[in-house]
């Protein structure tokens, strides 16, 4: 239960400054209205590295199914406890963006694009083109994971998983990989947030976008899939 705990708590830090900062730049009358996308990047990375530096003394600090089964693939994590890991990471997603919700309200109130809204919580391809949005995703999280997976061998000096590494990583693949579908990499990132989108009464909501909401859950359970099988070859050279 310590473990189930440090991953929802950490997982809900990701969301508090990854959805905050898209709040902030998305919603009227904030102070960081229209600040862009290096702003949203930057505070998605810190929420990373927040959340990561919380949660690995004492779950590892996976706060992402993607990376849990990678983990589980490379025969790095047990597979007992994956459910565990990713029930954890879904609810503490949820629970982050709730509490967006409540830092945020007047400024949802006073908003009255409801995609702005819904972009809050939950990835939006600014190209709706569903396989190409999932490749995207692919390759976003094979990037994370496979980083994830070579930080996580002692001889790279790094240990277990770090803070710092994992939110660069973070960083670059929203700077180089994140235009097209805002780069969730992350199906807790966007499942957990997207249904809190789907259950809260906020005024003028766009819907859920549920057709696209398997992208985000397939795109980087796949792009870790393949990370950890081609981490296994790399090893076995």
């Amino acid at each position: 239960m310590n473990a189930f705990f440090a991953e929802f708590f950490g997982t809900a830090i990701i969301l508090v400054f990854g959805a905050g900062v898209v709040a902030n730049v998305l919603l009227k009358q904030t102070k960081g209205h229209d600040s862009g996308w290096i702003v949203i990047t930057f505070g998605w990375a810190i929420g990373v590295f927040t959340g990561v530096l919380i949660a690995a003394p004492v779950s590892g600090a996976h706060l992402n199914p993607a990376v849990t089964l990678a983990l589980a693939m490379a025969h790095k994590f047990s597979w007992a406890l994956v459910p565990l890991y990713m029930a954890a990471q879904v609810l503490g997603a949820m629970f982050g963006a709730f509490l967006v919700w409540l830092a945020y309200k007047k400024h949802f109130d006073v908003t009255d694009d409801g995609q702005a809204k819904l972009a809050v919580f939950a990835t939006i391809p600014n190209i709706r083109s569903y396989w190409f949005n999932v490749i995207t995703e692919i390759v976003g999280t094979y990037v994370l994971t496979l980083a994830v997976l070579y930080m996580a061998e002692p001889e790279v000096g790094l240990g277990a998983l770090n803070a710092l590494p994992v939110a660069l990583v973070v960083l670059g693949i929203g700077l180089s990989l994140g235009g097209p579908t805002g780069y969730a990499i992350n199906p807790a990132r966007d499942l957990g947030p997207r249904i809190v989108h789907f259950l809260l009464p906020l005024k003028g909501k766009h819907h859920s976008d549920w057709k696209y909401a398997w992208v985000p859950i397939v795109g980087p359970l796949a792009g870790a899939a393949i990370a950890a099988v081609m981490f296994l070859i790399f090893k076995s050279l």
